[in-house]
């Protein structure tokens, strides 16, 4: 017992090879001038990215590895991931768990047209209305990583709290009505007041599609350090995602490559890799 249970622990310090790089390079944006009237920390937070002009991003593909905990009394383990975006539209996620660097679980994951689907090793998920709401605010959660496109999709608003925090307003899922009603989901989105760039942002969310289930406060926190550039912006590679009630991140996600603006009008509905 004890030379399996050790076995068991080796095999998830083992860190699995990337995955390889998407097959494209970034296309070279637009350029949009940074918009007047943005709340404090906001205009800071851009600036300090970008300077006086944001570029225009229309697709993201993000890929890294992390480690991941799929239910609370699993230990984590080391994956890879590819998420791929069409900003503030759809997404895609491919996630492999491994051990000993061998994939042992695979997720496919999307978001498409307003309806999410979530292909697990015990299951399916799909047609739930709470899980498209969920799925919705992972999307625009991961858009950090294209921040630009909080000021260049007219549907989002930045709303000024004070001087190191915002809210960043969003349409919500089609399940949840769409935003044809003007009904918006609130991110409560946090600023380091040295390098202004963002820390945390904080949402209610479903953490499960039943019926019964409650919204939860869910926390994405942005860690300082590592970073990952993409049009000389130098953004922070290494987030966490924590449920309220867990207590603890679940997922450490670390961005290792962002490709933008390629066409993913196929691939953003393709499975796999």
């Amino acid at each position: 017992m004890a030379a399996l249970l050790l076995a068991g622990w080796a095999g998830l310090q083992v860190r699995p090879a990337p995955f390889p790089p998407y097959p494209a390079a970034s296309a070279l944006p637009e350029t949009l001038p940074l918009p007047e009237g943005l709340p404090a920390p906001v205009e800071r937070y851009y600036r300090a990215l970008y300077g006086a002009r944001v570029p225009l991003v229309r697709s993201a593909v993000i890929t890294g590895r992390a480690s991941i905990r799929p239910v609370p009394f699993l230990p984590a383990f080391p994956a890879r991931f590819r998420f791929t975006h069409e900003a503030g539209k759809n997404y895609r996620h491919y996630i492999e768990a491994t051990w000993f660097g061998l994939p042992v679980m695979k997720v496919n994951e999307t978001y498409l047209d307003g309806h999410s689907r979530q292909e697990m090793p015990w299951g399916t998920v799909e047609n739930a209305p709470k899980a498209d709401q969920a799925a919705n605010l992972g999307m625009w959660a991961e858009t950090f990583s294209m921040p630009s496109v909080f000021l260049t999709d007219r549907r989002v608003r930045w709303v000024a709290v004070d001087n190191q925090t915002a809210l960043l307003e969003v349409p919500p899922s089609t399940a949840q009505g769409g935003s044809a009603d003007g009904s918006r989901e609130r991110f409560v989105v946090r600023f380091d007041p040295r390098t202004h760039l963002v820390t945390a942002a904080e949402v209610m969310r479903y953490k499960t599609a039943d019926q019964a289930a409650q919204k939860i406060l869910w926390i994405t926190q942005y860690l300082p350090g590592q970073t990952v550039e993409v049009y000389g912006a130098r953004l922070p590679a290494v987030g966490s995602a924590t449920w309220l009630d867990d207590g603890k991140p679940w997922a450490y996600f670390t961005s290792e490559s962002v490709v933008y603006n390629a066409d993913l009008s196929g691939y953003v509905r393709a499975k796999g890799l």
